[in-house]
């Protein structure tokens, strides 16, 4: 059983991200946290302070290891195409990997438990600036904000299972984002 002060807070957010995927983030409390290290639930009060703090750091985890995936697909040397889809193939690939955790990352509107915004707008800025190559400076933000509502948007029919009408839901996910890259061009 490991003690108290062995727990770090990153293996702290890692399981409770783990248990949010396998348990639903409504079944996890600090004391099932608490339970997989075989301590009690104060034990875990000097890395966070309550639920929501959990929550707000597992959300944080989550909007990083998603740019990071994104970040990590992309190959200078490949054309600039290949680059965009690449990023939305590892987005796609992180949601599906992680989708109570995306859900609960990118589908949240609880403020106490949303990620800082500075934060989230440094990491995207090296994806904005691929869309620049696209659409310019002036247009970056409306071109990717339009392509995440369009990876999101699908991404979240994907995970509810909503799309339902057959076809090779992956070819067809690049060809709409190819599409609206190419509307942009």
């Amino acid at each position: 059983m490991p003690y108290p002060s062995q727990i770090n807070r990153d293996s702290l957010i890692e399981t409770a991200r783990d248990l949010i995927e396998t348990q639903g983030v409504e079944n996890v409390s600090l004391r099932v946290v608490a339970d997989a290290f075989g301590v009690t639930a104060p034990s875990l009060y000097r890395h966070v302070k309550n639920k929501t703090a959990l929550i707000l750091a597992v959300n944080t985890l989550t909007s990083r290891e998603i740019v990071a995936k994104m970040m990590d697909a992309i190959n200078e040397d490949e054309p600039l195409e290949t680059q965009m889809l690449a990023i939305v193939r590892a987005f796609r690939g992180y949601a599906h990997a992680h989708p109570r955790c995306y859900e609960l990352a990118f589908s949240n509107a609880i403020p106490d438990t949303m990620p800082d915004v500075e934060e989230r707008v440094q990491l995207i800025l090296p994806l904005q600036a691929l869309f620049t190559k696209i659409a310019g400076e002036e247009q970056s933000l409306v071109v990717l904000r339009g392509a995440y509502a369009l990876i999101h948007g699908w991404v979240m029919l994907e995970i509810s299972d909503q799309l339902q009408r057959g076809g090779d839901l992956n070819a067809h996910y690049e060809q709409a984002f190819l599409a609206y890259i190419d509307g942009w061009r």
